[in-house]
This record gives structure tokens, C-alpha cells and sequence, in this order.
């Protein structure tokens, strides 16, 4: 098992269409894991959610989160980020962001519909602001 360096890691969770394992802490203090679709932005990851689904409510109670990304490959390698979410309800920039998103999973085609479906009042923008970061390659050998 090797550590990834900081170049490593984000290249990694940025292959392809991996999705992220979002964990958040239910009101009965239990983990609760639902994968997504997400970005980096510098320092934070950046998500869509409903505001008032199990995420959005989860994360304005308690903003502490963590977010898996694996490969599940032999060697087997991850990334685990740990952070502190805010959350926000600017439709232009929820937009931006949600057309990104789209074109990452959906590809330029259909980027914009996603896009559109996804920055309405209702929803909202997270950025998880990536404080502690583990990332491991080859974990398998």
C-alpha cells in the first residue's frame, strides 16, 4: 500500500465518471452513505443535493462530512476526504456548477439538460471544503 500525493489523489478522483460515497450523520447520530456526482474546485468538492432531502437536512444540522472515492480494481486504491460542507441556494452559480457536473457523468451532450433539471429553486450547491485528506494506492498489493 503507497500513499498518493496531492497531484495523485485529485487526478484520481477526477478519472472518469467515479462517483464519491457521501457520508453524513443522521439526527440519531448513525452514518448514513449515498453515493454522487461531484467536482473539485480548488480545495472543496462540489456537489448538487435537494435542500430539503436526507443530505441537505443532514448537512445544514451537521456540516461534518466525509467522501469516499475507490477504485475497484485490483490493486484497489481510495481516496477519503474528510471536511466541513456549506451550502448554497445561488441558482447562477448552483447552474455553473450542475452543467459541470453534467458534463462530467453525461458528457457535452447532455450537460446542459442536467444542468437545467438541477439548478431550481429546491435544490441546492454544496461545497465540502476538504480538510484531511487519505489517499491510498494499491491496497491490495
Amino acid at each position: 500500500m503507497e500513499r498518493m500525493s496531492d497531484s495523485e489523489w485529485r487526478a484520481f478522483v477526477m478519472a472518469g465518471t467515479r462517483t464519491g460515497k457521501l457520508a453524513v450523520t443522521l439526527p440519531d447520530g448513525l452514518p448514513h452513505v449515498t453515493p454522487i456526482w461531484f467536482l473539485l474546485d480548488d480545495d472543496e468538492v462540489v456537489f448538487n443535493t435537494a435542500e430539503t432531502g436526507l443530505k441537505g437536512r443532514a448537512l445544514r444540522r451537521d456540516p461534518h462530512a466525509a467522501l469516499c472515492v475507490d477504485d475497484q480494481q485490483p490493486p484497489y486504491s481510495y481516496v477519503l476526504i474528510k471536511g466541513q460542507a456549506s451550502i448554497s441556494a445561488d441558482l447562477e452559480e448552483m447552474l455553473v456548477w450542475a452543467v459541470e457536473i453534467g458534463r462530467r457523468y453525461m458528457g457535452d451532450g447532455r450537460a446542459r439538460e442536467f444542468g437545467e433539471r438541477n439548478a431550481v429553486p429546491g435544490e441546492c450547491l454544496v461545497r465540502l471544503r476538504i480538510d484531511q485528506v487519505i489517499a491510498q494506492r494499491a491496497v491490495a498489493g
